[in-house]
């Protein structure tokens, strides 16, 4: 018997799909493994080479660190964003996730323009103080910045909305024998939150894992970046294969380590039954400190990149350079990443109900691997889909299908996380009932299962749409003849140094990709109040 007393045995509504998924998300690995073993004893060279070891160390330094940062930003905010009378906490909730929308080569340059040896605050503090240049911001202090600067939104989404779903019977238990307010969140409150927890750090690791943006920019040599110098240094592929293919060995010992971190409690309510919004917390003299955090936040991950490209953008119109051109790659983003939205939590759902209701060893290893395309560079996951295409299926290459397909194996880690943790909070005896009233798996899945998960489905598709919106590597190699989107745009602009041109395309990305972050933290605020 699974879990909840279910049959052990899934659905075939459920089985079918789950099969496709995990077909589709082992092509990127069948390419890597493909292509490497024509290396032959290279690839053992290769392995253990000193700067092989080095940009291993780097890599695993820079993804503990953002994950460590990261989930010490969110926690505070998430817990003060929902739990706590912190004055216009809904204008800071939209605020705090809004620099997931950034894209990490944008935040390298403000970082770059704005902290650098001869930055901004280097001129203002040498006007104040005759400061003539600062401490270098290259490296790992730089891409730390940068990358935790636009990660941290995962952790923040995911346990905002993991906080919003707890049952608030337990607290009150708690403090009716005696607990305070920090002793009950150590001991009731934290516990529950750690598949929230889990599954934000999951993604923010593999972002950090995988990003080229900002630690190109910022001169940090991870493996990311080596991947991509051997694409470009050498016709032989298969090389750069092999440092794929230890990049998918990392992802595969985080994913062990998440497995472990997340634990195998149910976290669901108790009782069916009307959800109740949890007492607020009155900050009192703590609330100016915790003003000041939020404000801090935002400064550096959100004001800071757009001041920067508003300067830009500012000088660019003084030069006379127009802005008609952005306006129809905006319009490709946008219905592109709501395609890949869409697709991908679809995909997410029979993944995500495999693992919850029928655990097991086939289960949890397709919800496991669900991760490693995140983990792998997008020219990897690209470059996988053009083999595919050009040698299988012809009639899929340079495709919109193909380029929202790339999408969703690259992300759908983004939607099977904020889906499996509301799914926990989902009590399977309302399942049970309705399976007792003679209905079908199919019409309890679209009947009870599906409504109950809408948190965690509009959680994970918000994610998927933003991060679809900046994704470069995949849009460059698989877009159609003629598809041109704000990545590609700001992409081509930058490289070349026309960073005028490429600021209103940076800020439209930005304000597009707010819209409906605001709308469904907005929403989902509502449905919780």
């Amino acid at each position: 018997m699974g879990r909840g007393g279910q049959s052990s045995r899934p659905p075939v509504v459920i089985w079918l799909p789950a099969a496709v998924v995990a077909l589709a998300i082992s092509l990127p690995i069948a390419y890597l493994a493909l292509r490497a073993s024509g290396a032959g004893g290279e690839v053992w060279d290769l392995f253990f080479r000193t700067r092989t070891l080095a940009i291993l160390g780097r890599t695993v330094a820079l993804v503990v660190a953002v994950t460590a940062v990261s989930a010490a930003i969110s926690l505070p905010l998430a817990w003060l964003t929902t739990r706590t009378d912190l004055p216009w906490r809904k204008t800071w909730s939209v605020l705090t996730a809004l620099p997931l929308v950034v894209p990490s080569y944008v935040l390298g340059f403000a970082v770059v323009a704005a902290l650098g040896p001869r930055g901004v605050l280097q001129q203002a503090l040498g006007s104040l103080f005759g400061l003539e240049r600062l401490p270098e911001i290259y490296g790992f202090p730089g891409a730390l910045l940068a990358i935790t600067a636009v990660a941290y939104p995962y952790i923040l989404l995911t346990v905002q909305a993991s906080l919003r779903g707890l049952d608030p019977c337990v607290e009150e238990v708690s403090r009716s024998l005696g607990h305070g307010q920090w002793d009950t969140f150590r001991r009731v409150v934290l516990p529950q939150l750690r598949p929230a927890l889990a599954a934000g750090s999951l993604l923010v690791a593999l972002y950090a894992l995988r990003d080229f943006g900002a630690v190109s920019l910022l001169r940090y040599e991870t493996f990311t970046w080596a991947i991509y110098l051997q694409y470009q240094t050498s016709f032989d592929r298969m090389l750069a294969a092999a440092l794929s293919l230890v990049l998918v060995a990392i992802a595969i010992v985080i994913l062990i380590a998440e497995a472990r971190t997340r634990g195998g409690g149910r976290y669901h309510r108790s009782a069916a039954g009307v959800s109740r919004t949890p007492a607020i917390s009155c900050l009192g003299r703590w609330r100016w400190p915790a003003l000041a955090f939020c404000s801090l936040v935002v400064l550096f991950a959100l004001a800071m990149p757009v001041g920067v490209i508003g300067y830009w953008m500012v000088r660019g119109v003084a030069a006379g350079e127009s802005l008609q051109a952005a306006w129809m790659p905006a319009l490709n983003s946008a219905y592109v990443s709501a395609l890949a939205a869409a697709a991908t939590a679809l995909a997410a759902v029979p993944v995500v109900f495999m693992d919850v209701r029928f655990p097991g060893l086939i289960s949890r290893l397709l919800e496991r691997a669900t991760y490693i395309g995140f983990a792998l560079p997008g020219i990897v996951i690209a470059l996988a889909l053009v083999f595919f295409g050009a040698n299988y299926a012809l009639f899929l290459y340079q495709t919109l299908g193909m380029l929202v397909f790339a999408y969703a194996v690259l992300f759908l880690p983004q939607a099977v996380g904020p889906m499996r943790a509301s799914l926990l909070q989902v009590s399977p005896r309302l399942e049970e009932v309705a399976r007792s009233l003679g209905r079908s798996p199919a019409r309890v899945l679209a009947a009870v299962t599906l409504p109950l998960l809408r948190p965690g489905i509009l959680a994970g598709a918000a994610l998927v749409f933003l991060t679809t919106m900046k994704e470069l590597p995949a849009t460059l190699l698989l877009s159609p003849i003629g598809f041109k989107t704000l990545a590609v745009s700001i992409w081509s602009t930058t490289s070349e140094a026309f960073f005028a041109r490429a600021a209103f395309p940076a800020l439209l990305l930005i304000l597009l990709s707010s819209v409906p972050m605001a709308f469904l933290v907005n929403r989902e605020r509502k449905g919780r109040s």
